[in-house]
């Protein structure tokens, strides 16, 4: 059965794109006990999965909206090509503090290193991607193994790392462009800006930041950097990031896509003609080849 999603262009049109509905092999999975209902995963497997590669998928939403159901076309592409996708909850400002985010998201990956071969996963061969807000976390759990290790873990488990459109890799420059804009321009501070989510003090705006994190000899995984190649924020922080992570001597590959916005970029991940689907599925094959 095929259901039809529409997706909305930069100009304002809607086109059509078919794609077959797929449900959760296992939904609502707690990893955390007692369990927060944010601190759920959802699962999908092919049938009689085995051993095959997992994809962890950090959803996004500012840090303070979103859920893991918001996934698109990402559960069948992956599916489709062997792979087990699990799309992880975490909880959300202003419920709970940046950090304990990013324990969410340790804690989840800890839980999927520990039962993901139930599922037909290979505990071994785990990619971590997310969008957004969910590019940041995906980034920094991959650059600053301390959450990690805090749930017995290493960068050994991951192979590769892709964030989609984030803007937050780099969190002083990124205040700093966007509160120079508003100022000459006249316009008031936001109150729910970068500079409040992320603890408005310049020691945590750098501990958040996986550009500070970034060095030789940790281990620190493969990365493909997505991002839209026409927005000047997001394109900065990329090639700012992937210029840190090269200096590093990480494999990283930074793509940017063009004709298409920061929804688009990820809603379109799994169209076969997607320029964006391609490079990171060229990517995932070349991560796992290693």
């Amino acid at each position: 059965m095929k259901a039809t999603l529409l997706l909305l262009t930069s100009f304002g049109c809607l086109y059509a794109a078919d794609t077959p509905t797929i449900k959760p092999t296992a939904a609502n999975v707690s990893y955390a006990a007692p369990a927060n209902p944010r601190q759920q995963v959802d699962i999908y497997s092919p049938s009689d999965a085995k051993n095959l590669p997992v994809v962890f998928w950090i959803h996004g939403g500012g840090w303070q909206a979103g859920d893991k159901t918001s996934i698109q076309l990402k559960p069948q592409a992956f599916v489709d090509k062997g792979f087990v996708f699990v799309s992880t909850g975490y909880r959300l400002l202003p419920e709970v503090d940046m950090v304990t985010i990013f324990r969410d998201i340790a804690k989840s990956l800890g839980w999927v290193h520990a039962n993901i071969a139930k599922h037909g996963g290979d505990p071994k061969r785990i990619l971590v991607m997310g969008h957004s807000a969910g590019a940041q976390l995906a980034a920094l759990i991959c650059t600053d193994e301390r959450y990690l290790k805090a749930e017995g873990l290493s960068f050994a488990t991951i192979k590769g790392c892709v964030p989609v459109d984030g803007d937050t890799y780099d969190i002083p420059a990124m205040i700093e462009t966007a509160e120079t804009r508003l100022r000459v321009h006249g316009f008031p501070m936001p109150k729910q800006g970068h500079r409040v989510k992320f603890g408005n003090t310049p020691e945590l705006h750098r501990e958040y930041s996986a550009v500070t994190h970034v060095a030789k000899g940790k281990s620190i995984p493969p990365f493909l950097i997505l991002h839209v190649a026409d927005h000047p924020d997001n394109s900065m922080q990329a090639q700012r990031f992937g210029a840190v992570l090269m200096g590093a001597d990480i494999p990283t590959k930074v793509f940017g896509a063009r004709e298409t916005n920061h929804t688009r970029i990820n809603a379109e991940i799994g169209l076969p003609a997607d320029p964006t689907t391609k490079a990171l599925f060229e990517f995932v094959a070349d991560c796992l080849k290693k």
